[in-house]
């Protein structure tokens, strides 16, 4: 057994400072030490997929993010971990506590993932070590794991078994930050014909210059035609991994508290992780913009309507916490978004657009890890480098 502080000051000694993930029995002391750690930070996710998601970002600034969940969760982890840390090379370290585990008695739903664990690491092309149990083991196991996640660009896992580390108490009182109900949401008046997904994004560019601003892009139509419309280093194309441009946006936001950053998300995407609109409002710093273009459609899929006309985005916006929530169909509602002061915590606009497409719109030439990898250099060549290690305010 070891204590949870031996783990986390060996990871911070090699640059993990921030961690995130869903709570488990196992992870109990880790969360609560680093809780109450100087320069440190959890976020508690809403659930494992939203977590790898937001370590990405941490990735995609320079950072390194250490992902807890319980084995269980793994299901919930699938797609950003196959379509978007594999896809883009942004590695994490997992922390993955094996509940069910062969030969330890637990509770039926652990079970059947217990005896699977391995396999579904192993699966997704993610290699595993056992959790270290002694002091000694705790270096040689984050070398091996830093090793591996430099030379792939992918993540690593370590199994925690029960009983692997000391308990460590949480003080009263430790909570996330507040996040108090933000105002309610301003509308727009509207501008007649509804504004095409390219005027729209034309504004963005327009607004967004390279030296100190990067735009993330959902999957689908919206990064296709962002990318055919300006391909700039400052920008990256998300492909696979639906609903999970916000939280990729959050992780690079808290990474580089000096970039500003601007997600474009859609309907489709946002529909399918909408505790995303949670966690961004309490966690989501003033650098971070969260601008949503619906058109009322899984248009890349052939259009089928989706249920956005029935949901107030900015009303769910503004509920979760964000200081800034705006909605309407007037495509100057892109400016207003863009000059709106949000000093507690992040700003979100949903701009209703029309359906439709360009004509044979092309899909970016430059690959997913190559656009990252550019985006990265960017980031360290245009704007200053962050503190080493320390956390944004």
């Amino acid at each position: 057994m070891i204590a949870a502080e031996t783990f986390v000051d060996e990871a911070r000694a090699r640059g993990f400072a921030r961690y995130t993930g869903v709570p488990c029995s196992y992870l109990t002391p880790f969360i609560n030490y680093v809780l109450q750690a100087d320069r440190l930070q959890y976020l508690s996710a809403a659930n494992e997929g939203d977590a790898v998601a937001i370590s990405a970002g941490v990735t995609l600034g320079g950072g390194r993010a250490v992902t807890m969940l319980q084995n269980s969760g793994l299901g919930n982890a699938v797609s950003p971990l196959t379509s978007l840390t594999w896809t883009f090379r942004l590695p994490q370290l997992l922390i993955v506590t094996w509940r069910g585990e062969p030969g330890s008695p637990d509770e039926p739903q652990h079970e059947l993932m217990g005896r699977i664990t391995p396999q579904m690491l192993e699966t997704m092309e993610i290699p595993w070590a056992d959790f270290p149990s002694e002091e000694a083991a705790v270096g040689p196991a984050l070398d091996s794991a830093v090793a591996h996640m430099d030379g792939t660009g992918r993540p690593y896992a370590l199994v925690m078994h029960k009983g692997t580390v000391g308990p460590y108490a949480l003080r009263e009182g430790v909570r996330p930050p507040s996040a108090p109900v933000g105002a309610a949401p301003a509308s727009l008046a509207p501008a007649g014909a509804l504004p095409s997904r390219r005027e729209a994004l034309q504004r963005v560019v327009e607004r967004t210059p390279e030296g100190s601003t990067v735009v993330l892009a959902s999957t689908g139509y919206c990064g296709r035609e962002l990318y055919a419309l300006a391909d700039r280093p400052n920008q990256l194309y998300m492909v696979g991994s639906m609903g999970c441009v916000a939280l990729l946006a959050l992780g690079l936001a808290l990474a580089r508290p000096d970039v500003h950053v601007v997600a474009v998300d859609g309907d489709g995407a946002a529909l399918m992780r909408m505790s995303a609109f949670a966690t961004l409002g309490t966690y989501g710093p003033p650098n971070l913009t969260h601008l949503l273009l619906d058109n009322g459609a899984h248009e890349s899929t052939g259009g089928q309507a989706t249920v956005s006309p029935n949901v107030s985005f900015a009303g769910v916006a503004a509920a979760c916490g964000y200081p800034v929530a705006l909605e309407g169909d007037d495509p100057g509602l892109v400016d207003a978004l863009l000059d709106a002061s949000a000093v507690d915590g992040p700003r979100f606009a949903r701009l209703r657009i029309a359906a439709g497409t360009p004509k044979d719109l092309p899909r970016p030439t430059v690959t997913p890890p190559e656009v990252a990898r550019r985006l990265m250099s960017h980031l360290a060549e245009r704007v200053a480098e962050p503190s080493a290690g320390a956390p944004a305010p």
